[in-house]
């Protein structure tokens, strides 16, 4: 009886909650007027600037930094041909309310229904590249290599389990703050569950471990390109301009984050009641650690061995690819399906089991691969809606003629909404910066602070949002939103008071 009261108060699912936020959405749309900046578009072909005007007409002006200068956007017009800003650049104050669509009752419904496909065919690429990977681990562990490796290095770990969680969070912090690293995290998840879970610590801690250390290392973004780089020309100035204060900001953000979760793992490890997921403990081992048997040292063969490198070369190759030739999904699930057909010739399965456990791996992800579909079914609502720009304007219009300090700070939180709804965040940058640099002027502070507020808010709600990446990173670890909320609040507010501390000082001085 206590089981079926339980069940029934229990956490909705991730499909659930997106759902919910896409319907919350998708009714203030209805109380959120429609709106649109002009914007300001580069047009290679023609070597001419597109003018789109909130009525939807198109001017067509020559691609010269007197146009720029004529419509106040204070960006070298070399980012544009060079392709730096590929985005519709907003021109400040140009916002006008336009007619809301026409929606009756079934054109809601049709929106509600077509922007989950919609979502599910934009995120096609990466479907496909977390269903190749899903089958790869499939026929890696079919062929016993995964096991064996675990026990191996259950053997190293001994006494070193705080390095696992050190080392992870750190690197892939790095990778967050270098380069945007995201999404691609999604394929270490089926490697580093069952070596945490054999460390003495549980599903949560994996999730902590990597996800605190894409979404913080993110946030604090350096040299990132699709944060930092792109929001510095936008607003520009030089992305270094300020790079000392980030740097610092990385440094205390990731360090607070590997305490935190150390603290936490540890707590766990010494007494597993302590887990935020000890209802689910047994669940967890048997599914991902099925039967192994750490009482009998098996067989480590060379074939489990030579599956094994290859495997771990896939991601070598993806991290160079995506850090240094610029790749994305299509290429990374290519390098994924390269491993596949090498595996054909080491795994030494037969072709039957061979393909059993792939499409059987696959299927394991398949839930996955929807919640990333699904998620991007909520800035679809809001761009076919209108109303981006409409949330933009107005709080552009609320932090007019603060002082410095409360201008920095209610900044910070307003980026912080912004990234909830926009969850791009070079979309974010592009539009932003054109109108919210010049502020900076207004109050007498430096630009690059703008860059930090929008930086570490919109990189910060990215710990908890619906919309992001963290219900698929749950999907993966088995682990309901609610425990990771109950987790990662006394960290969010920690951060939130670093950076806080870190934008008034950085006014100030």
């Amino acid at each position: 009886m206590a089981n079926a009261k339980k069940k029934k108060h229990s956490f909705p699912s991730a499909y659930t909650v997106i759902i919910i936020v896409l319907i919350l959405v998708q009714a203030l749309t209805f109380f959120i007027p429609s709106g649109k900046y002009s914007t300001l578009e580069y047009n290679s072909g023609l070597d001419k600037f597109v003018i789109t005007e909130a009525s939807g007409k198109t001017i067509k002006k020559s691609a010269t930094q007197k146009t720029l200068d004529d419509y106040k956007i204070k960006i070298n017009v070399s980012k544009f041909k060079d392709g730096t800003i590929y985005r519709p650049a907003a021109i400040p104050n140009t916002y006008h309310q336009i007619k809301k669509p026409k929606r009756g009752v079934f054109g809601t419904i049709n929106q509600f229904l077509t922007s989950q496909v919609q979502g599910i065919v934009d995120s096609v690429d990466i479907i496909v590249f977390v269903l190749i990977l899903g089958g790869v681990i499939g026929v890696v562990n079919q062929t016993g290599a995964m096991n064996s490796g675990m026990m191996r290095l259950s053997e190293v770990l001994k006494g070193k389990q705080k390095w696992l969680i050190f080392i992870v969070t750190a690197l892939i912090g790095l990778g967050g703050t270098t380069f945007g690293m995201a999404e691609e995290t999604i394929a270490f998840y089926p490697i580093l569950i069952p070596i945490f879970l054999l460390a003495g610590y549980d599903t949560l801690t994996v999730v902590a471990a990597v996800y605190l250390g894409t979404a913080i290392g993110s946030m604090s973004s350096t040299i990132n390109p699709f944060s930092t780089v792109i929001a510095s020309n936008a607003a520009g100035i030089n992305f270094t301009d300020g790079m000392p204060m980030r740097v610092l900001m990385w440094v205390a953000s990731i360090g607070i984050s590997i305490i935190y979760t150390i603290h936490y793992a540890e707590k766990v490890r010494k007494d597993p009641s302590k887990s935020f997921v000890a209802d689910q403990a047994e669940t967890d081992k048997e599914k991902f650690l099925g039967d192994l048997d750490l009482t009998t040292k098996g067989d480590f063969t060379m074939r489990q061995k030579l599956s094994l490198i290859v495997f771990a070369l896939g991601f070598v190759v993806m991290i160079y690819g995506v850090q240094q030739l610029g790749w994305y999904f299509t290429e990374i699930a290519v390098v994924f399906l390269a491993v596949t057909y090498i595996l054909i010739f080491t795994a030494g399965l037969k072709e039957s089991k061979f393909v059993d456990s792939f499409v059987s791996g696959a299927g394991d992800l398949l839930g996955v691969a929807l919640t990333v579909g699904l998620a991007r079914s909520v800035g679809i609502v809001m761009e076919k809606s209108f109303v981006s720009d409409t949330i933009m304007n107005y709080f552009t219009n609320q932090i007019k003629g603060m002082n410095s300090v409360l201008f920095i700070c209610v900044l910070f939180f307003v980026y912080i909404i912004l990234g909830f709804f926009i969850q791009s965040s070079s979309g974010l940058a592009v539009l932003s910066m054109p109108i919210m640099a010049p502020l900076a002027d207004v109050v007498g502070i430096d630009r690059s602070m703008i860059i930090n507020a929008y930086n570490w808010g919109q990189g910060l709600i990215g710990l908890i949002a619906p919309t992001g990446l963290i219900l698929v990173s749950l999907a993966m670890v088995n682990v309901g939103f609610d425990k990771w909320l109950k987790f990662v609040m006394k960290l969010l507010i920690m951060i939130v008071v670093l950076i806080l501390v870190f934008l008034s000082v950085g006014v100030l001085i």
